[in-house]
Formats: C-alpha cells, structure tokens, sequence
C-alpha cells in the first residue's frame, strides 16, 4: 500500500506585533517542504523588503483590479493599507500535495476560514496587552498614531481566538517556534490526511 498526502494550508495569526513574522521565518527551515504564501499589499516596502520577496508591492488601482478578477482567497483593508492572499499559488500547490503556510492578519484569516475551513488554524497570542505594547513600541516600525490603532485593536482581536484550531502563546521565541513546529507535523501524520493508495 502507498501513501500520498494531502497539501495542508497552515495559517498563522494574531494581533499586529505578536511575532508572527518572527515565527514564521524561524519555523520554515526546520520543518521542510513548507512552501510561503507571499502577500500581495499597498503599503510602502520597509527597509530591506524586495517585491516579490516579502510581500507583492501593488498600487491602489492594481488591488482593486486584483479583486475584481477574484485573484485572491482573500483580502482586506488593515490600517488604511489593502493586503490579500493570491489564490492561484495557493490552489495550485494544494492540489499537487505541497503544504502552504500563511501569515496573514485575523481579519484574512477569517475569511479563509469561512471558504477553506479544512485549514489549520494558529493563533499567535502575547503573554499579555502589555508585553505587545512594548513590541509594537520597541520594533522602530511605526508611527505614534498606528500604534494606537493597533493597539485598539488588538483587544478586539484577542476575543476571536476560540475560532482558531490552536493556540500558541509567544512568551519565549524559542518555545514558540517548537510548538509551532510541533503543530505542523503533527498535522502531517493525522490519517484524516493521508491518500491510501494500491
């Protein structure tokens, strides 16, 4: 007997400063063939970021042609910025078997949620309201007023944790990252996705 696996679509997310980028990036290279889903979004490339490399730099009116084509799964307006998931890379490796990993922010992963429901579903939470205020604070990233904003948010966004299949509490990097990688393997040996073939 042979067995195939299914492609799994892994989705990380949380409030805005959790770490989710810092995990994602440590949690690639130790669990192999994990293909990064690669956002497409209108904000401003920060420091180092290359188009088509961390995100897919659009403008405005590239965006909404995107939706209107129904090139993503899905999209949303965070921060006065548009960011969208693009729905052919994601697609086409799940059907070829290759598991994709998503960062993306709760409002997008929400909406996956509600057309790929099959998905695992990772919350990444702070060990408390406090210790993201000094993320946000200490990442040099933003502005005084967007860090207000995400910081309002972030008690909303909490409260949409039980949706998600797992959560993962970002107290040590280290730890976080193990769990994370735990989750995923984890999930790869599940019968539920496995094809048992002659």
């Amino acid at each position: 007997m042979q067995y195939t696996r299914k492609g799994i679509l892994f989705i990380i997310s949380g409030p805005s400063g959790v770490g989710k980028g810092t995990i994602k990036k440590a949690v690639l290279p130790g669990v192999g063939a994990l293909l990064e889903s690669i956002s497409a979004t209108t904000r401003q490339p920060r420091g180092h970021e290359v188009n088509g490399r961390e995100y897919f730099f659009l403008t405005p009116g590239e965006f909404s042609n995107w939706i209107q084509q129904d090139k993503f799964i899905e999209w949303a307006n965070v921060y006065s910025n548009m960011y969208g998931t693009p729905r052919e890379f994601v697609l086409k490796n799940l059907e070829q078997g290759h598991d994709v990993l998503l960062e993306i922010d709760i409002q997008g992963a929400l909406q996956v949620k509600a057309t790929m429901p099959e998905g695992v579903f990772i919350f990444i939470a702070p060990p408390s309201i406090e210790d993201l205020v000094d993320r946000l604070c200490n990442r040099d990233q933003d502005s005084p007023e967007s860090i207000a904003a995400r910081l309002a948010a972030s008690e909303e966004e909490m409260t949409f944790m039980p949706q998600y299949d797992y959560v993962v509490v970002n107290d040590n990097l280290e730890d976080a990252v193990d769990r994370t990688r735990a989750i995923i393997m984890a999930e790869r040996c599940k019968i539920s996705n496995m094809k048992m073939g002659g």
